[in-house]
């Protein structure tokens, strides 16, 4: 009987639970047993982990979080890496492990892949932005609530003659914001992959207040780069805690505009709650094919998406540089700047 270990870790993520029930499905109808380890690789390192199987995995489907819980510990930062993991799974008798995570985590997975892991990689983020598949579960629902909020931001906007700034995530890459953007049709987008002076910004929003709108709706990705210098905390991994550069933003545009500006972040509300049904879907496909991967004895792979297909691709792919928002996709997004 093999036996297949799961584990999230990282952010959490809408469709998290899907990859599990998908998984854990595929796993037990092939006669196959599923160890769960809890809160993310911390779970592998402190032997922590709850059995799973169909009746366990009933009824998450449409939950957000995820069942087994998540953390940003990692065995090369917080333990001593394959040696961190390796008596756990002896203990267990995992045979192969589905890591869920971003690309810190893959990388992670794929380091201990190169010392003998079997390892399948499944990608997660809202940001969308992992190198080596077209698209990840979770971005979809980000786009959703961003583009609900920013729908009821924009009539009070109108309502008072309002400049309105609304924060989405986006540490390197601005994919929810220009998705959102489009969608939810935003007078200005500002990403980290495209500097967009905010003298530029303000000329727009002037303009378009000259022609007769007395609102705008500008949407503004985390990650950009602050009109001033500013120091964030970082956490254990070296990475700033971003959140909130549009409250640096707001009283240069105000200034420059010489209109009201108020801002509204987003922040953990685009990454809690129910998944769409498009991300339920994804999630229940690569979890699906992760739990293939894993019976198959392929290893030091990632389940990616290509095109209509979910496909398998080196994991050390997930390392590479981040995916950046298309060229012409924002070039479209500017059509409609004003």
């Amino acid at each position: 009987m093999t036996t297949v270990g799961i584990l999230t870790a990282g952010g959490d993520c809408p469709g998290l639970n899907a990859v599990i029930r998908a998984a854990t499905t595929r796993i037990a109808a092939a006669g196959g047993r599923v160890v769960g380890f809890l809160n993310g690789w911390a779970g592998v390192m402190e032997n922590k982990w709850v059995p799973l199987d169909r009746d366990a995995v009933r009824g998450i489907l449409a939950r957000g979080g995820t069942v087994l819980g998540t953390s940003r510990s990692d065995p090369y930062v917080h333990g001593d890496g394959l040696a961190s993991v390796r008596p756990t799974l002896a203990d267990t008798g995992v045979d192969a492990l589905i890591v869920t995570g971003g690309d810190g985590t893959l990388r992670s997975a794929a380091r201990l892949a190169a010392e003998g892991l079997a390892i399948v990689g499944v990608p997660k983020t809202i940001d969308n932005d992992i190198p080596g598949t077209d698209v990840t579960f979770g971005f979809h629902t980000a786009v959703q609530i961003a583009t609900d909020a920013i729908d009821r931001l924009t009539t009070t906007a109108e309502a008072h003659n309002r400049v309105m700034l609304v924060e989405v995530m986006g540490r390197t890459q601005g994919w929810i914001a220009v998705y959102a953007g489009l969608a939810a049709g935003a007078d200005v987008i500002l990403i980290p992959e495209v500097p967009l002076p905010l003298e530029q910004a303000a000329r727009v929003i002037t303009e378009r207040h000259a022609a007769g709108h007395s609102y705008s709706v500008v949407v503004v990705a985390e990650g950009i780069r602050s009109p001033e210098a500013h120091e964030m905390p970082r956490d254990a991994f070296g990475f700033e805690r971003l959140g909130g550069v549009a409250y640096r933003v707001a009283p240069v545009l105000e200034r420059l505009t010489g209109f009201e500006t108020r801002v509204t972040v987003l922040g953990h509300l685009q990454r809690g709650g129910t998944p769409t049904a498009f991300d339920r879907v994804l999630a229940t496909r690569l979890g699906a094919a992760a739990a293939d991967a894993a019976l198959a004895g392929e290893t030091d792979v990632m389940v990616s998406v290509s095109g209509p297909d979910i496909v398998t691709v080196p994991l050390a792919v997930a390392g590479g540089p981040t995916r950046g928002v298309d060229e012409k996709l924002f070039s479209l997004a500017r059509t409609f700047f004003g």
